[in-house]
């Protein structure tokens, strides 16, 4: 069995990877960490994707200078291998107190049909109150001037309201976004540890067909070496 030259214990038969076919920075990276570590060596599957993943985040240190809180969460899922969807909590979100949800209420009837017919209907009976029913003496007669301050107070009341249920739904829409990215962003990187796994692979499985063709070849040769004895 080969010896890990990390942990310097005996690597199981078909996990040891050599050395010499890894990427130069990986390489750098692992040499930082064991100075004598070499070319010529051997490390096992399991410790060589524990420094892929310290080698993404280093990428990432490196592209982004230090990493924010979000990056930080998408490297802990992936050295954790934990799903980020299972951590995306959407009570959280919904989470308000009585004032958010009073305005989500206001905006979401203020910008409904039943709404528009409520207030127009308010509006004629008011001014068929005034106009025919109470024609004589009406408590507000044209121009309607207490109506006009009626609506007015309605619409500095509600034009507020509705601004706090934007910047609420503003707020859900930045965490659904920042939730996005990181999936997307774990899923890019899970991408590239998948590659780096292919590409040990194919050349594990390269090294075992040279050898099989060194085997088939020797058993030729011994073949041949009997027929021209016959």
């Amino acid at each position: 069995m080969k010896i890990s030259a990390i942990s310097q214990t005996e690597i199981p038969r078909g996990e040891e990877v050599d050395v010499k076919y890894l990427r130069e920075g990986l390489f750098n990276l692992i040499k930082s960490n064991h100075p004598a570590f070499d070319r010529d060596d051997f490390i096992s599957i399991a410790e060589l994707n524990l420094y892929r993943r310290f080698y993404l985040t280093s990428l990432i240190t490196q592209e982004k200078g230090e990493l924010d809180e979000i990056d930080r969460d998408v490297m802990n899922a992936i050295k954790n291998n934990s799903i980020l969807s299972e951590n995306i909590q959407e009570d959280k979100v919904t989470e308000i107190n009585i004032g958010q949800r009073i305005a989500d209420k206001v905006a979401t009837f203020g910008g409904s049909w039943t709404f528009i017919i409520s207030f127009f209907s308010f509006i004629l009976i008011w001014m068929m109150i005034n106009i025919w029913i109470l024609a004589t003496k009406p408590f507000d007669p044209f121009p309607f001037i207490l109506l006009n301050l009626i609506l007015s107070c309605l619409a500095a009341i509600q034009a507020p309201i509705i601004m706090m249920s934007q910047n609420r739904q503003e707020q859900k829409d930045r965490q659904r976004s920042e939730h996005d990215y990181k999936i997307n962003l774990k899923a890019e990187l899970e991408i590239k540890l998948l590659n780096e796994k292919m590409d040990h692979l194919l050349v594990h499985q390269n090294k075992k067909l040279l050898e099989i063709q060194e085997i088939q070849t020797d058993y030729l040769e011994d073949l041949m070496k009997e027929i021209r004895k016959k």
